[in-house]
């Protein structure tokens, strides 16, 4: 990988992962066109994770300190149930890294036509909030759960993350700018936790794509996401999902006629 391929693929991340388009799909969209081997820049895709985990973090900044603050008063107040619900949420796609781990490692193989189905996927996902009406109930706990089923199906490539937990939260009515701020945070845990499980686990074995590259890929992903992060959330506010199901259809097709 060289140093214009590490700033694309960085800009693709950082901006897909918060889009509701899918920044995994892309990433392997991406490599496919540029002929690159996932296996031997494993550290530059966790490098580019962790930089959109990063400007998460940059973006949600008060909202995350509000909670850690309500959180150490050790009482039930608004910030402690609020992280029980984020941790109810993380539950499912536990148990799928857990039980499916292998499974799920195997579909990042580069198969654009299973890519491409995927994309297909996540567009009739996004084309579901179109005929729903308004909803405007704060996320429960059985909704927490529900979301967090949506995001453990969203762990496969080309369905996207956002876009999947999103749809779900709109199509419970569950109100818009609540299930944006719930769709970014509950996700920051379980990625910061696979990065972790990825380079203790198999890190040794892989080879290093260089300094450079990695740098240059971590800067492009973390500006991107960091614009990436707002947009969305004033997206979501305004209910602007059509034309990302479009353009999830347009890749979809593209990639199984790559296939």
């Amino acid at each position: 990988m060289n140093w214009f391929e590490a700033i694309i693929l960085g800009l693709i991340q950082g901006v897909t992962e918060f889009l509701p388009v899918s920044s995994s799909g892309h990433l392997e969209l991406g490599k496919h066109l540029f002929g690159i081997d996932s296996e031997s820049n494993f550290y530059f895709t966790i490098a580019v994770h962790g930089a959109t985990v990063l400007s998460t973090i940059t973006v949600f900044r008060k909202d995350i300190l509000a909670l850690l603050k309500g959180f150490f008063r050790f009482r039930m107040n608004e910030e402690t149930i609020y992280l029980i619900k984020i941790a109810i949420s993380m539950i499912p796609v536990g148990l799928a890294g857990v039980f499916l781990k292998d499974a799920l490692e195997n579909m990042f193989n580069g198969n654009m036509t299973a890519l491409g189905i995927q994309f297909l996927i996540t567009a009739i996902l996004l084309f579901l909030t179109l005929l729903v009406k308004k909803g405007d109930k704060p996320i429960s706990y059985l909704d927490s759960f529900i979301i967090g089923i949506a995001q453990a199906v969203a762990v496969v490539p080309a369905i996207s993350r956002s876009g999947a937990t999103i749809a779900t939260g709109l199509i419970l009515g569950n109100r818009k700018d609540e299930i944006a701020r719930f769709s970014f945070l509950m996700v920051l845990v379980p990625v910061i936790g696979a990065n972790l499980l990825e380079v203790t686990s198999k890190g040794k074995h892989q080879d290093f794509a260089g300094t450079g590259v990695i740098t240059l890929g971590f800067i492009s992903a973390f500006i991107a996401g960091y614009f990436a992060c707002k947009w969305m959330v004033e997206l979501v506010k305004r209910s602007k999902m059509i034309w990302f199901a479009i353009y999830c259809t347009v890749i979809g097709i593209i990639s199984i006629l790559l296939g």
